[in-house]
C-alpha cells in the first residue's frame, strides 16, 4: 500500500502499543518501530504475521474472483468479504484489517462495479462499497453515501454504529450541497428516516435529533420516539435550543412540546408552552387534564410565572382551590411555614445587617450618625431583610403610626420609607392592606405617596377577587391628588399587575400617556407600568400610544426630559421575549428623527432575545458598544445611552445559556478596560444582571475591585451590583466585603447609601428569597421578574438623577423578581407533608447513557428546604410520587400504592 493510501484512522494508534521487538509476547510483530522510535509507514507483506497474511491473502483472492468472468463465483465472493468486514473485531483508534486490506483494491472494485449488469450482484457489490468508501479521508468524496444510494436499503444496522453515523455525516452534507444547487433531496430523506429507528434502537438518540435537524425535519421525530427513548430524546432537544438561530429554536421546542403532551407529562409540555411565549398552548395544555392534582401542580407553575388564567364559575365550583393556587393567596402561609421550620421569625434591625462593630473603630461611630439619608437607607435594608415576614421593628411597631421609622425621615425619604410597609407584608395582602391603610389619612403628601406605592407592592405576584389594589390605586389617579401620590400610585399599578395582561389597565393608564400636558415623569410611569402589565404580549394599543408620544411636537421638547427613557422602556417590555416580531416597531423607530428613538430600538431588541443566548445579538451589540462618540456632538445623549443599553443587553441575552456567559463576562473585562464613561458605568449592573442570587466568586471578585473605581458612577453601579449577585444568599465573603466597603466610603453619602443598599439586599428574607428570574431547574426565564430588574438597572444607569437622588423608591422595581427560593412539599389536600429529600448540586444529564445521577454531593434534609442557584432536589425514597417532574417551589405528592408491598 502506497503511503499516500494509508487510512486516516490507522495513524493514531494509542502509545502503549508501540511495542518494539525486544519485548517477549508482543501480538504484532508488524508494528515495529524504527530505530529513530519512529513507526514506518507501512510495512512489506512478508512481516506480516501469519494470521494477518492469511486473511490477506484471503481477501485478495476474493477480489480477483470479483474481476473474473465466472459469474457464479460472484455471490459467495461477496458474501465471504461482507462476513469478515462484520466480524472483525479492532481497537478504537485502529481501522479493521479487512479494511484495510481492502483499501488498495477499492478503485478496482469500482470499475469491477461500473461494467457489471444490473442485478443482486450489483447491488450487493454496492452495499460493500458503500462501507469500504468510508476509508476516504477526502472531504468532498462522499462514497459511502454514493454507492448506499445505488444499492437497496436492507438491514443498513448489520454494518454497525460507526458506518451509520458516517452515512449521517454525509447525508448532512450533501442535503446541504443539494440545498444550494436548488436539487431534488427526496432520496436522503427516505434514506434520513431509515437511519433513525437505528439511532434511538441503540441510545444514540442525539445522533437521530442531529440528523433531522440537519435535513430540516426535526417534527418526524415525534413519530419514531416511544416511551422509553422520549424523555433522552426531549431533554437533548431542549438543551440545543439556546444553540439554535430563530426559527429552528422554536420548532425545537414545538416538537418536544408535542412529545411530552403525547406521553401526558403536562409539567414538562406546560414549561415549554411557557417558553413558547403561546398563550393558547399554555390554556390547552392547562385543560388537557381533569386530573386534580395535575391541575393544582399546573397552577403552581403558571403562578409562578405570574401567568393571569381565569376559571369560569363550573370550575370554581368543581374544585374552589385550583383557583386558589392560580392567584398564589397562600403564598405568606407557605413562606411562613418556611420561616417557622428555619427558626427566623423573630424581625432583624438594620444593625444586625450592618454589623458596626465589625468595621474598624475609626469609622464606627461616624456611620451611625441619625441623619435623614442614614435613616432611609435602613429603611430600605429593614424592608429587604423582612420582606414577607409581616414583623419588624421599625414599621409595624406597637405604637402604630406615631411611633413608626417614617418620622426619621424627610420628605421623598418617607414616600419610600411607607412604601416599606408592602415589601414587609408582602404576598400578605389582606392583612397588608389594613396595616398601610393608616398611612393614607396623614397630611404628608409623600407619605401617602408611600402607602399608595405600598399597596402595589404587597399586591405583587398575588391575585385576590376583591382586587383592593385596583379599587385604591385607581381613586389616586384624579388630577385632583399630588402629583407624587399619583406617580406613586401608577408605579403601584404597573408592580400589583405585572404580567397580568389586565384590558381593565388600559383605560385607566392610556390617557396619561398620550396627554400631551401632563408632566413627563406621570407619562413615562404609565407608559412603564403599561409595559409590566402587558409585558412580552406585543399589545397594540400600547405601543401606538408611545410610538405616537414620540412624533408628538408637543411633547417633543419634553423628550429630552431624564424619564423619557421609561417611557421607551415601557415600549421595549411590550416586546419582551417576542424574538422575530419585534423588527416592526424596529422599522417604526427607524423612521422617527429623534435622539430617543436610537436607544428605544436597542431597548427594544434587547427586551426581545432576553434570555435566548443569541450569539448574533451578542455581536451586534459588542459591534455598538465598539463604536467611538466624537465630543460635542448634538445627539451624544442619546447615543451614550445606546452603548449602554447595549452593555446592559449583553447580559440579558445571554444570560439563559451559560457558555455565552462565560464569553460575555470576559467581554466585560474589554469594555471596562477601553471603554467609554458611559459604557463603563453600565459594565458593573450588566455583570450583577447575568447572575442575580448567584455570588460567582469570579464575578464579585472583579465587582469588588470595580467598587474602588476613580468613577464615582462605576464604584457605585459596582457596589449595587454585589448585592444583586448576592441577592438573599447570606453569602459570608460578600457580606465581609460590604463591611470593609462601609468603612472605605464612610464619607461618602451616596457610595455609603449604596452600600447599606446591597447590604439589605444580601440578606434579603433572611437568605430566604431570591432575584433569579429563572425557575423550573433553571430553564425557564420569568418575564415579569426579568423585567423588574431591567428597570432598576435602567434607573442606576444615571444614579445620580434616580436613586441616589429623590427617585429612590425605583428600587421598589425589585419587587417583581422577588421569590422565595424554598422547596415545599404538600399532600393532595394542599396540607404541608414532611418528607426526606436528598438536596444537591445539580448534574447536566444530557446525552449520558444508563440512568444517570441527577445530583451530586447531596445531603438529605426533610422539607420544607431552601434551595440554592443550582441545586436540585429528589425524594429520598419511593413511598411519594411527586406529581411535577421538577422539585422546586410547591410540590404535591401523591401517596405511591405499591409502596406498601414493597416494604412487606
Amino acid at each position: 500500500m502506497a503511503q499516500d493510501d494509508k487510512p486516516v484512522a490507522d495513524k493514531g494508534k494509542a502509545p502503549a502499543e508501540k511495542q518494539t521487538t525486544e519485548v517477549p509476547g508482543a501480538k504484532e510483530p508488524h508494528e515495529q518501530t524504527t530505530k529513530d522510535g519512529k513507526k514506518p509507514v507501512d510495512l512489506p507483506a512478508d512481516e506480516l504475521n501469519e494470521e494477518d497474511q492469511k486473511l490477506k491473502d484471503e481477501l485478495d483472492m476474493l477480489v480477483e474472483r470479483l474481476t473474473e468472468s465466472d459469474k457464479s463465483l460472484y455471490k459467495p465472493a461477496l458474501e465471504a468479504i461482507k462476513t469478515s468486514i462484520k466480524t472483525a473485531t479492532s481497537s478504537m483508534t485502529a481501522v479493521p484489517k479487512p479494511l484495510k486490506f481492502l483499501r488498495p483494491h477499492y478503485e478496482k472494485l469500482e470499475q469491477t462495479y461500473e461494467s457489471w449488469p444490473a442485478g443482486d450482484d450489483k447491488n450487493s457489490l454496492a452495499d460493500t462499497l458503500s462501507v469500504l468508501g468510508m476509508t476516504y479521508a477526502d472531504e468532498d468524496r462522499t462514497d459511502t453515501l454514493k454507492y448506499r444510494l445505488l444499492a437497496p436499503s436492507g438491514d443498513l444496522g448489520s454494518w454497525g454504529h460507526e458506518y451509520m453515523r458516517h452515512l449521517a455525516l454525509e447525508i448532512g452534507s450533501d442535503y446541504q450541497k443539494r440545498l444550494n444547487e436548488e436539487r431534488d433531496a427526496d432520496e436522503l430523506v427516505t434514506l434520513c428516516l431509515a437511519l433513525v429507528p437505528f439511532f434511538l434502537k441503540h441510545n444514540a438518540e442525539a445522533d437521530a435529533v442531529d440528523i433531522l435537524s440537519e435535513l430540516e425535519m426535526i417534527e418526524a421525530i415525534a413519530d419514531h420516539v416511544d416511551e422509553n427513548t422520549y424523555a433522552r430524546v426531549c431533554l437533548y432537544m431542549v438543551s440545543m435550543v439556546p444553540l439554535l438561530t430563530y426559527p429552528d429554536n422554536d420548532r425545537f421546542l414545538h416538537t418536544a412540546h408535542d412529545i411530552y403532551r403525547k406521553h401526558n407529562q403536562l409539567p414538562h409540555a406546560l414549561t415549554l408552552a411557557i417558553r413558547l411565549n403561546d398563550f393558547d398552548l399554555i390554556k390547552s395544555d392547562f385543560y388537557s387534564t381533569k386530573d386534580k392534582n395535575m391541575r393544582r401542580q399546573l397552577a403552581f407553575v403558571l403562578a409562578r410565572q405570574k401567568i393571569p388564567l381565569e376559571l369560569d364559575d363550573d370550575e370554581k365550583e368543581a374544585d374552589p382551590e385550583l383557583q386558589e393556587c392560580l392567584n398564589n393567596t397562600r403564598m405568606p402561609d407557605h413562606f411562613k411555614s418556611l420561616a417557622k421550620e428555619l427558626n427566623i421569625l423573630d424581625p432583624k434591625v438594620p444593625e444586625d445587617i450592618y454589623k458596626s462593630h465589625l468595621e474598624s473603630s475609626r469609622t464606627a461611630g461616624l456611620t451611625n450618625t441619625d441623619s435623614a439619608r442614614h435613616n432611609l437607607a435602613s429603611a430600605f435594608v429593614n424592608a429587604f431583610v423582612n420582606a414577607g415576614f409581616g414583623t419588624d421593628k421599625m414599621m409595624l411597631v406597637e405604637g402604630g403610626i406615631k411611633s413608626s421609622w417614617v418620622w426619621k425621615t424627610k420628605d421623598d425619604g418617607m414616600l419610600s420609607t411607607a412604601a416599606s410597609l408592602g415589601a414587609l407584608m408582602l404576598w400578605d395582602v389582606e392583612n397588608g392592606v389594613d396595616k398601610i391603610d393608616t398611612y393614607t389619612y396623614v397630611q404628608e403628601d409623600s407619605i401617602k405617596a408611600g402607602a399608595a406605592l405600598a399597596t402595589g407592592i404587597v399586591n405583587s405576584g398575588v391575585r385576590l377577587e376583591a382586587d383592593p389594589a385596583f379599587a385604591l390605586l385607581g381613586d389616586n389617579l384624579d388630577g385632583s391628588k399630588p402629583k407624587s401620590v399619583r406617580v406613586a400610585s401608577l408605579m403601584g399599578l404597573g408592580l400589583a399587575y405585572a404580567g397580568s395582561n389586565r384590558e381593565d389597565l388600559l383605560e385607566l393608564l392610556l390617557p396619561f400617556v398620550t396627554d400631551t400636558s401632563l408632566d413627563m415623569q406621570l407619562s413615562a410611569m404609565a407608559a412603564l407600568s403599561l409595559g409590566l402589565v402587558f409585558v412580552g404580549s406585543a399589545q397594540s394599543d400600547v405601543s401606538e400610544a408611545i410610538i405616537q408620544t414620540f412624533l408628538d411636537d408637543d411633547r417633543n421638547k419634553q423628550l429630552k426630559d431624564k424619564w423619557t427613557r421609561f417611557m421607551a422602556l415601557g415600549l421595549a417590555l411590550l416586546y419582551f421575549g417576542q424574538q422575530e416580531e419585534v423588527d416592526v416597531i424596529l422599522e417604526t423607530l427607524k423612521a422617527i428623527d429623534h435622539p430617543m428613538s436610537k436607544p428605544t430600538s436597542v431597548l427594544a431588541e434587547i427586551c426581545a432575545w432576553a434570555g435566548t443566548g443569541a450569539v448574533l445579538k451578542l455581536q451586534e451589540l459588542l459591534y455598538t458598544c465598539n463604536e467611538h462618540i466624537e465630543e460635542g456632538d448634538e445627539d451624544r445623549k442619546g447615543d451614550e445611552l445606546v452603548q449602554t443599553y447595549a452593555v446592559l443587553g449583553l447580559s440579558l441575552v445571554a444570560m439563559g445559556e451559560e457558555v455565552g456567559q462565560e464569553m460575555v463576562l470576559r467581554q466585560f473585562g474589554h469594555l471596562m478596560h477601553y471603554g467609554e464613561a458611559n459604557i463603563r458605568k453600565a459594565v458593573p449592573l450588566a455583570m450583577g444582571l447575568i447572575s442575580p442570587s448567584n455570588p460567582q466568586m469570579k464575578v464579585y471578585d472583579t465587582l469588588s475591585r470595580y467598587t474602588h473605581d476613580n468613577d464615582p458612577d462605576v464604584a457605585v453601579n459596582a457596589i449595587f451590583a454585589m448585592g444583586l449577585l448576592g441577592a438573599g444568599t447570606n453569602n459570608a465573603r460578600l457580606a465581609q466585603l460590604l463591611r470593609q466597603l462601609a468603612s472605605y466610603y464612610h464619607r461618602d453619602p451616596n457610595a455609603l447609601f449604596m452600600v447599606r443598599i446591597a447590604q439589605g439586599l444580601l440578606h434579603m428574607g433572611k437568605g430566604t428569597l431570591s432575584l433569579s428570574p429563572f425557575h423550573t431547574d433553571r430553564s425557564v426565564l420569568s418575564r415579569v421578574s426579568a423585567a423588574g430588574l431591567l428597570t432598576t438597572l435602567v434607573s442606576l444607569i444615571d444614579a445620580k438623577s434616580f436613586v441616589l437622588g429623590d427617585s429612590h423608591y425605583l428600587l421598589y422595581f425589585l419587587v417583581t423578581a422577588i421569590s422565595p427560593r424554598f422547596l415545599i412539599t404538600l399532600d393532595e389536600d394542599l396540607k404541608p407533608l414532611q418528607v426526606n429529600v436528598r438536596v444537591g448540586q445539580a448534574v447536566d444529564v444530557v446525552g449520558q447513557a444508563g440512568r444517570p445521577k441527577t445530583i451530586t454531593g447531596w445531603q438529605t434534609q426533610s422539607t420544607p428546604v431552601l434551595l440554592s442557584y443550582g441545586e436540585r432536589a429528589e425524594l429520598e425514597d419511593e413511598e411519594y410520587i411527586p406529581v411535577t417532574n421538577v422539585m422546586e417551589g410547591l410540590v404535591i405528592l401523591k401517596k405511591n400504592p405499591e409502596w406498601e408491598g414493597a416494604q412487606a
